[in-house]
């Protein structure tokens, strides 16, 4: 790997097929308010997004799982486009990420839905009560109020691949995609296993950033 010669962008959209929890900052909790709130953004109007590195994390974790890798790092080809840090058992050096997980921002069009969606809690968002069963005496105890962006938001988002002198570009394709398809038959942020988090990519737009080398500095 001496020479970057391309890099692609990959630009699509990420529907919410079910809400979706990615969490924020809860230094404290208010009486009646939220215990798990989600992130956002720091800005005026608070607007949720979907951080890259929760997309970026979520991906590798899956393809890590389906090439039976027990841990993080000890899968070649994962490594080779998610990047490694040194790793003492399989005694490879640092590798640098070749893909770029932008933040997802929700869609302009979401955000005026949300916004005129009057049986939501808060603006863009909606609260769950959430409660722990007794199962001796079926009563439902210790309840707390979940904040989710609501199914039916969508959200952008972007991906750069770059591809060195000694890749095959249809190889990191090919797992970029898997990773793709391997998270919308999954789930992403938390409580997965309760409905929250199933996704859908929207069509993918590809563009080819070629001769880097010729770009002015």
């Amino acid at each position: 790997m001496k020479q970057l010669v391309k890099k692609i962008k990959i630009n699509t959209s990420i529907t919410l097929i079910t809400g979706l929890h990615i969490g924020g900052n809860s230094e404290s909790v208010e009486i009646g308010g939220i215990d798990n709130p989600v992130v956002k953004l720091a800005s005026k109007d608070n607007t949720p997004y979907i951080p890259g590195s929760s997309l970026k994390g979520k991906m590798r974790c899956l393809l890590e799982q389906a090439a039976g890798a027990p841990q993080v790092g000890l899968d070649a080809k994962v490594n080779n486009l998610f990047g490694i840090t040194e790793n003492k058992v399989t005694k490879t050096g640092n590798q640098p990420s070749k893909i770029i997980v932008r933040d997802a921002m929700l869609a302009e069009d979401s955000k005026k839905m949300l916004l005129a969606c009057d049986s939501l809690d808060m603006p863009y968002t909606e609260n769950k009560f959430e409660n722990v069963i007794d199962r001796v005496k079926g009563v439902a105890e210790h309840p707390r109020q979940t904040e989710r962006v609501p199914a039916g938001a969508i959200f952008n988002a972007e991906f750069i691949i770059n591809v060195w002198d000694d890749d095959k570009e249809e190889e990191l394709m090919a797992l970029f995609m898997k990773g793709i398809h391997l998270l919308e038959n999954d789930y992403l942020g938390g409580s997965g296993s309760r409905g929250y988090g199933q996704i859908r990519f929207g069509e993918f737009v590809k563009t080819e950033l070629s001769e880097v080398n010729n770009w002015k500095a």
